[in-house]
């Protein structure tokens, strides 16, 4: 069990529910958002993004690696009687891609998980149809304290023209950034606080 898994119960807080609301509405703002387009919420948690989304795009798949998060987010979709939300546990890192591709793919706080940032963006290119958006929002460079100096398997965060430069090279192109949110986080025993910006990344497959 990943500690996804563990903290899934626990995971929306209202911090996080304000994060994602901010990360929704510099979408809306950036990208012609309608009930045609086709969405893929990857690395979706609980579905936080994807609830804030829901009545402005079509049909979402969202997906997953942890089943913790998974169950929750199906527990919210059977208590919201939603129907255009579909979960799957998809690991694009080592599994093969789904049969289907969308108008919009869009991503929070998930690719500083993922270590082979080149491999993943070339998976999200695959999956978008052409004239597709993608949407990433994650961390600006940082030194490490958002996660703790002693994790070493993250990325501690990113430099926006070096993204910029691996999504060209997997095909993207109209490459923006704009920072989504700033998030205020501790970031020692001692209590000490530090904020760390977010930013999102809009590009296209045309």
């Amino acid at each position: 069990m990943s500690r996804f898994d563990d903290e899934a119960k626990d995971w929306d807080t209202p911090e996080s529910q304000e994060r994602a609301r901010a990360i929704a509405n510099a979408i809306r703002s950036h990208v012609p958002l309608s009930t045609d387009l086709s969405a893929f919420d990857y690395g979706c948690g609980t579905g936080q993004l994807s609830f804030e989304l829901r009545d402005k795009i079509g049909p979402i798949t969202l997906a997953d690696n942890s089943i913790g998060m998974l169950d929750v987010l199906r527990e919210k979709i059977k208590e919201k009687s939603i129907h255009n939300m579909k979960p799957i546990r998809l690991d694009l890192t080592h599994d093969p891609l789904p049969g289907e591709k969308f108008d919009l793919v869009y991503t929070s706080m998930t690719l500083h998980h993922i270590p082979d940032t080149r491999f993943i963006l070339k998976q999200f290119y695959e999956l978008l149809n052409p004239g597709g958006y993608l949407c990433i929002a994650d961390l600006d460079k940082e030194d490490g304290s958002f996660h703790g100096h002693d994790v070493d398997d993250v990325h501690k965060g990113f430099d926006q023209k070096e993204l910029a430069s691996v999504a060209k090279n997997a095909g993207f192109t109209n490459i923006n950034f704009s920072t989504a949110y700033t998030m205020e986080k501790e970031v020692n025993e001692q209590g000490d606080t530090k904020q760390f910006p977010i930013f999102l990344m809009l590009a296209r497959k045309i």
